[in-house]
């Protein structure tokens, strides 16, 4: 089913685009924010609802738990972080502190009626959580790309979605099926518990997080640290930096490898629960799904 949402989701997205630059009907823009927004995110929650572990993980749970989990992340990091960040050398991790706390407490809110909670359920959960986060932020996103000095620039929207797109899936969905995980593999007499596993988890994505959102500063001032030969140049608006075609190079180099990774730790990390996981169930089968479950919702 999650190919079908894709393959279909991709189409109609592809199709409004088309729609879009041949008609410029700017009543579509809409449209195509919330369908190159939400397409990649919806489709892995799909995919990893397929894999669910017990019967208490219905459609319907994880639906809701991607809508109502990703407003409440985004409200409340919103919130947060208008309050209580500055500009400073510390401010990612600032924003990696307080967006993963706010997913890790909405997905305990959202799940705290479970009865039974393995770890791949928690992963899974926890996935919903980041996804629909990541959903919402990205219809942000490209709705402000929309806006230019020289007016609405659909090829702007179109490249954000497209780059948010590719990257959705090593960013907020990974870190939160973390948490998840682990948050639901300590859970102690069906009551879900803060322990030191889980707070260090929480420190180890808060960073991840924070070096990801970083990675185009330290990127810059690697480049800047190895090489030379970057000239000033006179302007209207005073001396700006005109960078060599090497610092450009070694800079996107630097970059986009950086991310890949921050990617491949987290990736690793979610591997290695992944199998945990799968140890468990063999020790302790979890609650079988009933055939009258599958298929419902998606």
């Amino acid at each position: 089913m999650w190919l079908r949402i894709f393959l279909v989701g991709l189409a109609l997205w592809m199709a409004t685009v088309v729609v879009v630059f041949l008609t410029g009907n700017l009543n579509l823009i809409p449209t195509l924010v919330l369908l190159g927004s939400f397409l990649v995110p919806v489709t892995f929650v799909a995919w990893a609802f397929e894999r669910r572990g017990t019967g208490e993980l219905t459609a319907g749970l994880v639906f809701s738990t991607f809508l109502t989990g990703g407003m409440l992340g985004v409200l409340g990091a919103s919130v947060l972080e208008a309050y209580l960040l500055h500009p400073s050398p510390w401010l990612f991790l600032g924003v990696g502190l307080i967006e993963e706390a706010v997913k890790l407490v909405a997905l305990m809110v959202l799940t705290r009626h479970l009865q039974t909670r393995s770890l791949r359920d928690g992963m899974i959960l926890g996935a919903a959580v980041g996804f629909g986060f990541a959903a919402f932020e990205s219809a942000g996103y490209a709705f402000t790309a929309l806006f230019t000095v020289d007016g609405l620039s659909i090829i702007q929207l179109v490249q954000t979605e497209l780059v948010r797109g590719l990257l959705a899936p090593v960013g907020h969905g990974l870190w939160t099926a973390i948490l998840g995980g682990i948050l639901f593999a300590t859970s102690r007499h069906g009551r879900l518990t803060i322990t030191g596993r889980l707070i260090l988890a929480y420190l180890g994505v808060s960073i991840l997080h924070c070096l990801w959102d970083s990675m185009h500063g330290i990127a810059l001032y690697l480049t800047l640290l190895l090489t030379v030969g970057e000239r000033l140049r006179p302007s209207p608006q005073g001396w700006l930096v005109e960078p060599t075609a090497e610092q450009v190079n070694l800079f996107s180099i630097m970059e986009w490898a950086g991310l890949a990774i921050i990617s491949a730790i987290g990736i690793s990390w979610l591997i290695l629960l992944w199998r945990q996981s799968a140890r468990l169930d063999r020790v302790a089968p979890p609650v079988p799904v009933p055939p009258s479950q599958y298929g419902t919702g998606w």
